[in-house]
């Protein structure tokens, strides 16, 4: 192994080189109290940043094996190192020259807790990937500042960022704490029959819609009604009360801009920690909770649909639906028979971002249009059926229709961002003012039919490349020659998490593709694999912007990959035999 000072003169050695010698850099060197890993360079100062990592023995390091004997506190100390290396190589990182010139960068992480592939701790080493755009005046190299960088720069972020003397030990254990916490309170949950928890003193409201920081002014804290309040004795918090959402189907009204979507918004990104101080820390979802939207436009690939739509005109089949241009009603069912089949619990709706049709069809539109010649059979009479038959819950925000009254367990009124019970009341209006529309979802909800993928419809390769992944936003994901749109994929919350979901797929197909596995049996198996062997997995090399995700996620960019294949049944019943 190369030495620091090795490096540091071969560094300027290629001052004023054309750019490409810096491929001589690759490999490893050792510094007092790391080594330095050169995994890829850049071939150009414009080009994607050379890809690096270090490695620092935990005799130095010290981190007390107490911050990560679980797999809960290990997730939480890696995401405090990654934001911690972020911070501070952010403030080290300037303009060096031309391009990426100067930047040194770990992955920059959201609100949320998350396990990601930038930061690993053991009790031999602790190990954190990062970038790094070396300096280049044009396309010469400035080994000079490359040398600065490297040798001078990077010792200093190793010691202020990932040595344990160095580092607030009580912010930290806070961190690590309050994500234990929130993973205990999570597997109570059902237990209690409970579908989420929102603590009282919560902050919902955030900055702004592209800023998810904690509202701070003329903020109004989270207080439980009475009658919906519950406690959970937390192994390090203690007693930490507030609202509990049951089983079941919960309905969320209130006037406009009193906190209904807000709150909603809260539990839907509640399947995931958060950071202390970020307000929803104890804002705490069943991990099997899918946001469901309508999603005009969206492609569908032999989903069966009949449950919500039937006797669609010209004789096209709802049991086997497709469409490269989905309506709103079908695509918030599909939506909702997507996540149903790969095993969700619950369903979180918004009245504001669903199909009107799809969601309740009145008494006087009954009479206006028949039966018959109504396809849809509305949400509002499914959703009772989809808890008794198949026990997922659901949340629902509704402030346009009291014919949710009738079939709701619970009902919540927002006032000033202020909860109250107000199901009894909600159930005395049903009672004195009937609606006298007809039900029409039959006795039963109907059946979810697995679907198998077929593997060759899944290509990612673009060109002469077997594999193009594209990522600039949670919104979109570049995979092979097609953008998928993901959007209303509302529970994404990192662009880490889109990369690991295009390998994730990748993965899946090239590993179990061909044994005609259902999409729910793929997954679990992808899944398996990542839970024993880690993210890594998903990649041919080291990568440091992957991040967990959830089956829901990664079948919902599958779902909208508008190549996607199903095999029909009689094909996969004729293989079986």
């Amino acid at each position: 192994m190369k030495s620091q000072a090795d490096l540091s003169a071969l560094l300027f050695a290629l001052d004023s080189r054309g750019y490409k010698a810096y491929k001589q850099i690759k490999g490893e060197y050792s510094f007092p109290d790391f080594t330095l890993i050169i995994d890829y360079v850049q071939g150009d100062p414009f080009a994607a940043p050379t890809q690096c990592s270090v490695i620092v023995p935990q005799a130095i390091a010290q981190f007390p094996p107490a911050l990560y004997n679980s797999l809960s506190r290990e997730i939480a100390l890696r995401d405090y190192l990654t934001r911690q290396f972020y911070q501070v190589a952010k403030d080290f990182s300037g303009f060096r020259g031309t391009g990426k010139s100067g930047l040194i960068q770990g992955v920059e992480p959201a609100q949320e807790i998350l396990e990601r592939t930038a930061v690993f701790i053991d009790d031999q080493d602790l190990e954190v990937r990062f970038w790094v755009g070396l300096p280049a005046k044009g396309r010469s190299i400035l080994g000079r500042q490359a040398e600065e960088m490297l040798c001078y720069d990077l010792p200093q972020i190793v010691q202020k960022s990932l040595l344990f003397e160095n580092l607030n030990a009580t912010a930290l254990k806070t961190h690590i704490e309050t994500s234990e916490d929130a993973d205990w309170i999570r597997s109570e949950l059902a237990k209690r029959g409970l579908v989420a928890f929102i603590a009282n003193g919560a902050i919902l409201p955030r900055q702004s819609g592209v800023d998810a920081h904690p509202l701070t002014e003329n903020v109004i804290p989270f207080q439980s009604p009475p009658e919906l309040t519950v406690s959970f004795d937390c192994p390090n918090h203690g007693p930490i009360t507030g609202m509990g959402i049951k089983q079941g189907i919960t309905l969320i009204v209130g006037g406009g801009y009193h906190g209904k979507s807000t709150l909603l918004k809260g539990i839907e990104l509640g399947v995931y920690n958060h950071l202390p101080g970020d307000g929803r820390e104890w804002v705490i979802t069943d991990a099997n909770a899918v946001k469901i939207r309508a999603e005009d436009g969206r492609s569908i690939a032999s989903v069966d649909i009949s449950p919500f739509i039937n006797q669609l005109p010209q004789g096209q089949s709802t049991q086997t639906f497709s469409s490269n241009n989905a309506s709103g009603s079908t695509s918030q069912a599909t939506n909702i028979i997507e996540a149903l089949e790969v095993g969700a619990t619950a369903l979180l709706l918004d009245e504001d971002t669903s199909a009107t049709n799809f969601m309740i069809r009145d008494r006087r539109m009954q009479q206006l249009i028949h039966k018959d010649k109504e396809p849809i059979t509305p949400f509002v009479d499914k959703v009772r059926q989809l808890y008794q038959d198949h026990g997922v819950s659901t949340i629902l925000v509704m402030g346009g229709s009291g014919d949710y009254f009738d079939v709701a367990d619970t009902v919540i009124a927002m006032d000033n961002f202020q909860p109250q019970d107000v199901t009894a009341t909600a159930k005395q209006i049903a009672a004195s003012h009937k609606t006298e529309r007809l039900l029409e979802g039959g006795a039963q909800f109907g059946t979810i039919t697995p679907r198998i993928p077929a593997a060759e419809s899944i290509d990612a390769s673009r060109g002469k490349r077997a594999v193009t992944i594209k990522v600039r936003d949670t919104s979109r994901l570049g995979f092979g020659t097609e953008d998928i749109d993901l959007s209303a994929v509302e529970q994404l919350v990192e662009t880490t998490q889109l990369r690991a979901i295009a390998f994730g797929i990748i993965y899946g197909r090239d590993r179990y593709g061909q044994d005609k596995l259902t999409l729910t049996e793929m997954l679990n198996r992808v899944l398996g694999d990542i839970e024993a062997e880690g993210l890594d997995i998903l990649s041919e090399y080291p990568q440091a912007d992957l991040s967990y995700f959830r089956k829901f996620e990664l079948v919902a960019a599958l779902n909208r990959l508008r190549s996607l294949a199903i095999i029909p049944q009689s094909e996969s019943r004729k293989d079986a035999l």
